[in-house]
């Protein structure tokens, strides 16, 4: 039996234009959701938990990891482990990004 999947997808940011808009995406597919800086997942959550990534990127990916996780830097992980329980989560949910 299928069951229907819910898609949606919304911009996070604070931008003051739209044409912004497209560099911070959150998708939800299902439970889980995926929170992108440009094409780069970082962050998600598929339990209830909310995993971050240590920005190891420029000041503006800095802002939108502050917009997801409310400045939280303590609890991000270092992006290899970040990669490795996003993929362990995506290939749960048979998903590929």
């Amino acid at each position: 039996m299928k069951t229907n999947l819910e898609i949606t997808k919304r911009n996070y940011g604070d931008y003051s234009s739209d044409n912004y808009g497209a560099h911070s995406l959150e998708l939800h597919i299902g439970n889980l959701w995926l929170w992108f800086s440009y094409d780069t997942v970082v962050a998600f959550n598929d339990t209830g938990k909310l995993v971050v990534s240590k920005n190891c990127w420029k000041t503006t990916t800095g802002k939108h990891l502050n917009w997801i996780d409310g400045g939280n830097k303590k609890n991000r992980l270092e992006r290899a482990e970040f990669e490795a329980q996003l993929a362990k989560t995506l290939k749960a949910h048979k998903l590929v990004v």
